[in-house]
């Protein structure tokens, strides 16, 4: 049974000044909270980010630091009642035995070692490990070649990506991560004020359904294309990143480093591609110029 959570969009009174003068009414704003991570008891990251799907978060975020390489690795999660989750079958939960915004990740015995750092990953940035395409290339292998897609499915993503974002609607501050098959269906889509916790949302939610790695997806995501996002869609085996701004220098190396079909400037009639255009099917040839 799912409890009831904190609202991702609370209410705010707000003085508003137009053209007429000003006047008192009433808005949405985009929940943003700190969220404990803890690993075996012990604490790990702490992640800003909006409240809502936090197992998901948890699971993603340790798969893309390489903490966990397998969901049999995960003994029991610890979650505060509060969260309003809905228990996974995939892993037990235990509810009520962590405080709020606490999420405590226990791993079997045999897992492998555990961290020897911490990370703090803000709502801004997602970039808490690995920062060098350099030692990417000892967790992550290169992303095969397949999966072939109509370049003119593309466009289409941003509106739908956009369709879905229910809270933005009520508060204009949250981005968004779609998942897509290759022939542009919406699998699933989470918001968060930050864009790498709805990457790491998507990831999770698709481990607990034992889909990963997503060799037969589309990412999607509002915004930038930063390194991070780039990094967790490698982790995921995701071949095609698709963003409907700009990616960052960083992200065009990462992705073209592991063969990752990355777009962006996502418009109704035209993108950019940045790396791996020989997965789409009217084949792409990346200037050097």
């Amino acid at each position: 049974m799912r409890l009831m959570a904190r609202p991702q969009s609370p209410p705010v009174a707000i003085r508003r000044w137009s053209a007429e003068g000003w006047s008192t009414a009433g808005d949405q704003v985009a929940a943003e909270e700190p969220l404990q991570l803890l690993l075996d008891g012990e604490p790990l990251s702490i992640v800003m980010r909006t409240p809502g799907d936090d197992l998901e978060l948890a699971l993603g975020l340790l798969w893309a630091e390489r903490v966990l390489t397998d969901l049999s690795q995960v003994e029991y999660m610890r979650i505060s009642a509060e969260a309003g989750e809905d228990p996974p079958t995939a892993v037990r939960v235990e509810a009520d035995l962590v405080e709020s915004n606490q999420v405590d990740i226990h791993l079997e015995s045999g897992a492998g070692p555990r961290p020897g750092r911490s990370f703090l990953s803000s709502s801004a940035c997602g970039v808490c490990g690995a920062t060098t395409v350099e030692s990417l290339t000892l967790d992550f292998a290169t992303l095969p070649a397949g999966a072939e897609v109509d370049p003119a499915l593309l466009p289409s993503l941003a509106d739908r990506l956009r369709e879905g974002q229910a809270v933005f609607d009520r508060t204009g501050g949250l981005h968004a991560a779609g998942l897509f098959d290759l022939a542009g269906n919406l699998q699933l889509l989470r918001e968060d004020v930050g864009r790498h916790n709805a990457v790491d949302k998507v990831v999770g939610r698709s481990l607990l359904e034992g889909r990963v790695p997503l060799s037969h997806s589309i990412l999607a995501v509002s915004g930038r294309a930063g390194y991070e996002v780039v990094q967790k869609a490698v982790a995921a085996g995701i071949p095609v990143l698709v963003a409907v701004g700009a990616p960052s220098s960083l992200a065009v190396q990462t992705a073209g480093a592991f063969n990752l079909t990355l777009a962006g400037f996502l418009k109704r009639d035209r993108f950019n591609v940045y790396s791996g255009g020989e997965r789409l099917s009217s084949p792409v040839r990346i200037s050097a110029t």
